[in-house]
């Protein structure tokens, strides 16, 4: 399930953003917050929203702050923090 959750991340990093995967890089050391020009505030909703439909939970403003964003890793974490893994 872990790899499951980690590339269904990537996907919805990938569509969101518009980026290519490999252009990303993807894998859970990959620096998101201020290293992709692509994340803005706007982006963060919208990939929050895309993973709340994908995993079936809800994200409240306070659980969030830039960690979350840190790296593709620490979002992967959220995820499973989220669906209690």
């Amino acid at each position: 399930m872990i790899a499951s959750i980690e590339q269904t991340v990537a996907e919805v990093l990938s569509s969101v953003l518009q980026l290519d995967a490999s252009r990303l890089g993807a894998g859970a050391d990959t620096r998101l917050l201020g290293s992709v020009a692509e994340l803005d505030s706007m982006a963060v909703v919208s990939i929050l929203t895309a993973l709340e439909e994908r995993f079936d939970f809800s994200v409240d403003d306070d659980e969030i702050d830039s960690s979350t964003f840190a790296t593709v890793g620490s979002l992967c974490s959220f995820v499973q923090a989220k669906l209690g893994q």
